[in-house]
């Protein structure tokens, strides 16, 4: 034996050993990656790749002829025999003792070698005992040694190894620390597979969940692929086929991305999901994007492998863990209390009663003390789901236990979502099924749509429950008294039920209501309400933010569409919990603000019949409630008049009396100022913080004050913007905090001495406009744009004109609008600024400059529309 061999080589027989190597590597390398890309065969190009890795290092330990009493072993997944294009090479360099001094050495250039002709490994140095040791301390560490296959060397050395190793493998314990390992995984990833950008490999339902079972079949003795399970009964003949093919589409996905981005990358990022898609074969239609498919087939299949990994490890888990005898407790002839838990009788209670199929949900809702579903449950449910055809759907009593599952107390949300894990929810509702997994890249929903679905209805129960009462009570107070809250849920199953065929989703998501409703027997009033949900679900929120809600005619047109108390209490409940469940970000105490002040106008004139207050009334309703506010503060009873006479009936309109009583307090004694007045305050109602500049008008002074807030750290939420009589600019705006800063509520109340000394500087010496600070655009924003659109329409009145802009977020876009309405002379009255995650359809009401005629009109959408695509 010449240990030596390896460090004799001079520089020049290195040089071309490496050469010799390397270049056999590159080259086989190729040839396997172009197999590929011709005929795309996800297993045979893992285990050419691992098969190629094999030869080179049996060549190479053979011709460099190291130790006969060592032993080359590949672990984790190059010893499942299975290399991903740019995963690392895991090796275990295995010694029967300790290394000396020689041996370490002649070890270090032999890694060194490994590196040098283009392999990345990831390499250990340890013996039998120091692998048991490490083993017995490190779930890696005994998870890679699960598959140790050896390649060359001592083969009495390896099978010393691989017996002592299972002497010390606890199946109990390896499943237990798995179990905990999957948990923690999907806290890290939200315990969704759901995320708008997945990882193919760690996510909820990738690859990791599937090898994960695996290596607890292989410590358990049941095998080490899915044939093995089978055999073992733990998975049907078709189940092994499905899994079979979910494991090949993630195989597939993840090569992909290996050789796309040249490295190795497991997350499906915005920056490569539509070339994926193309490379894969899915091509755009009219309706659906590339990647909006490739992305509904990933977590259709991530929702399947997560349904599976929890079966199988519930399964191997009951077999692992024999429960102790317990004579179980009787519900019914199908269904009995086993450990607090719900198990059939049988395993073909489905079979002989299908309708048993709803029946299990529900006794999951009616009796407490059950803790979940046996694992012969949940088989026989998973396997029972394809019962679910038109006989079943058409069943009077499958239709009773399926509306029941609505009304009951407890478990409403839990279970439908357990149906939708089970696909027993998309089998009864093929409409439904329809959406699962199905990705919106309309840059405001964040959730999958039947994941957004299940979030909407969430909310409305939540609304319901005293725990949470906290939260919302004013919409907590609502639903309590609300009759049968369950038409609501109904309505949210089918709010969003047509997205992606096309067409408007409210118009034929309302006939799927009512067939629905029709066939369910629900009553003609409850058939109407559901209905007239579905198809009104985004008037509130349109209305609310981007309509003048103070205008009596705006009132008085959703008062009319709504009609009475009970559609507007539905619908306000239904917008509140639509927009939480849409997004994170979407999200903001100035949206509800928005949406209660609207339900309570509407509240208020629903109860004086309908009849919409004369102009003048209101005007004269909101004076004498602010004079009552001037009161407090010891103002002369005609300090208003000087500023109340320089302003017009839109301002009292506009105004709340709160905010009319504010501006007095700051403005009655100044109203001639020749030096700007700003003031500022904490947003009464809510979050943020809203500001009052007074000064005589000047051009820019819109882009001026946008440009300043923005660079503060805030973002507009509402704008009022007003002309005195005698030339001075009355505005106001809300804002909200988007800096980041630890306390909003706290940085509110410390910007205000800030906003309000800086920004009269300047105004007063009206300083050039500021852009606001350079941003990054997302890259949801950069890789899924949406069109921007701008119109400029006559208000209903013809005196002012309404310009609407809908385009992607980016930081500047308002000041963007700012400059280009100044640019053109044109006088801004209102701005409802709407921001809807990563996009933004924004509101103006303005006029003057050259908008009275159709070509300035058109130059200005044109300016617009050329900047917003930049």
């Amino acid at each position: 034996m010449d240990r030596l061999v390896l460090m004799k080589l001079g520089s020049a027989e290195r040089i071309s050993l490496l050469t010799r190597y390397k270049s056999r590597l590159q080259s086989a390398q190729a040839t396997i990656r172009e197999r590929y890309l011709a005929g795309g065969d996800a297993v045979r190009l893992l285990q050419e790749r691992s098969q190629l890795i094999d030869d080179v290092l049996r060549t190479l330990w053979t011709e460099l002829k190291l130790p006969d009493s060592l032993a080359l072993v590949a672990v984790g997944g190059y010893g499942r025999g299975q290399l991903w294009p740019a995963s690392d090479v895991d090796l275990l360099l295995l010694l029967p003792e300790r290394p000396d001094e020689a041996l370490a050495e002649l070890l270090e250039q032999l890694v060194g070698v490994f590196w040098d002709i283009g392999l990345e490994i990831g390499h250990s140095v340890r013996t039998v005992e120091e692998c048991l040791e490490e083993a017995a301390n490190d779930l890696t560490v005994q998870t890679a040694l699960v598959e140790a296959r050896q390649l060359i060397g001592n083969n009495a050395l390896f099978a010393r190894f691989t017996s002592e190793f299972k002497n010390i493998l606890d199946p109990q314990a390896f499943f237990h620390a798995k179990r905990m390992e999957q948990d923690e995984r999907y806290l890290r990833f939200q315990e969704s597979p759901y995320s708008l950008e997945p990882n193919c490999k760690e996510s909820p339902g990738g690859l990791r969940d599937l090898q994960s079972i695996l290596w607890i079949a292989q410590a358990a003795g049941y095998g080490n692929n899915w044939q093995d399970l089978e055999r073992h009964g733990f998975i049907t003949h078709q189940e092994e086929q499905g899994l079979e093919r979910r494991e090949l589409f993630l195989q597939r996905l993840r090569i992909q991305l290996h050789l796309h981005v040249g490295r190795r990358e497991d997350r499906l990022l915005f920056d490569y999901q539509t070339a994926i898609a193309e490379q894969l074969g899915y091509t755009t239609t009219l309706t659906r994007r590339a990647s909006e498919q490739l992305m509904q087939e990933y977590f259709q299949t991530a929702k399947t492998v997560t349904q599976l990994n929890t079966i199988l490890l519930q399964n191997m888990g009951a077999a692992i863990f024999p429960p102790p005898e317990q004579t179980p407790q009787g519900i019914n002839e199908r269904f009995q209390n086993t450990h607090q838990l719900l198990d059939v009788v049988h395993e073909n209670v489905f079979q002989e009663t299908p309708g048993a199929i709803l029946e299990a949900f529900l006794l999951m809702q009616q009796h407490s003390e059950l803790k979940g579903m046996t694992a012969r449950t949940i088989r026989a449910l998973w396997r029972a789901r394809r019962l679910i055809d038109d006989n079943f759907r058409q069943n009077p009593e499958n239709k009773a236990r399926f509306v029941d599952i609505f009304k009951q107390a407890k478990g409403v949300l839990h279970e439908l979502r357990r149906m939708n894990q089970f696909d027993i929810l998309g089998r009864y509702l093929p409409t439904f099924g329809a959406i699962v997994g199905q990705m919106q890249h309309d840059l405001f929903h964040a959730y999958t749509v039947d994941q957004h679905t299940l979030k909407v209805l969430g909310n409305l129960r939540r609304f319901s429950e005293s725990e949470f009462g906290h939260e919302y009570p004013f919409c907590s107070q609502l639903i309590c008294g609300f009759d049968r809250p369950w038409l609501l849920y109904i309505a949210a199953l089918f709010h969003d039920i047509a997205k992606g065929r096309g067409g408007g989703h409210s118009e034929l998501g309302a006939v799927d209501a009512r067939e629905f409703c029709a066939s369910h027997g629900l009553c003609n009033e409850d058939v109407e309400l559901v209905v007239w949900l579905v198809r009104n679900h985004l008037l509130m929120s349109n209305v609310a933010q981007k309509q003048d809600i103070s205008n009596p005619d705006v009132l008085g047109a959703f008062a009319a569409t709504v009609g009475d108390e009970r559609h507007l209490t539905a619908l306000y409940l239904f917008s509140v919990a639509d927009i939480r469940g849409t997004s994170p970000k979407v999200w903001n105490s100035w949206k509800g603000q928005l949406l209660e002040q609207l339900f309570k106008q509407t509240h208020r004139l629903l109860l004086s019949d309908g009849q919409v207050p004369v102009t003048q009334g209101i005007i004269q309703e909101r004076q004498e409630e602010a004079l009552r506010l001037l009161r407090y503060f010891a103002i002369p009873e005609t300090a208003h008049e000087s500023l109340w006479n320089q302003l017009d009936t839109v301002y009292f309109l506009r105004h709340s009396a709160e905010e009319i009583a504010w501006h007095t307090r700051a403005l009655h004694y100044r109203i001639d100022s020749q030096k700007p007045v700003v003031k500022a305050r904490i947003n009464p109602h809510g979050d943020g913080i809203e500001v009052m500049a007074y000064t005589l008008d000047q051009r820019y002074l819109f882009a001026r004050l946008v440009g300043f807030f923005s660079r503060a750290g805030y973002s507009i939420m509402d704008a009022k913007i007003h002309t005195t009589r005698h030339g001075y600019a009355l505005d106001s705006f809300m804002l909200l905090d988007v800096s980041g800063r630890e306390s909003s509520r706290d940085s509110d109340r410390s910007m205000i001495s800030y906003v309000e000394h800086e920004l009269t500087g300047r105004l007063s010496h009206q300083t050039p406009p500021e852009a606001p600070a350079g941003g990054r655009i997302s890259r949801q924003v950069k890789h899924f744009p949406i069109q921007p659109q701008v119109t400029i329409q006559p208000d209903e009145k013809g005196d002012l004109f309404v310009l609407s802009v809908s385009a992607s977020d980016r930081p500047g876009l308002l000041y963007t609008v700012a400059m280009a309405l100044a640019g053109h002379g044109a006088n801004l009255h209102t701005a409802k600024i709407v921001t809807l995650g990563e996009r933004v359809e924004d509101t103006f009401l303005i006029s003057g400059g050259d908008l009275g005629n159709s070509a300035g009109r058109i130059k200005l959408e044109t300016e617009l529309l050329d900047q917003l695509k930049c």
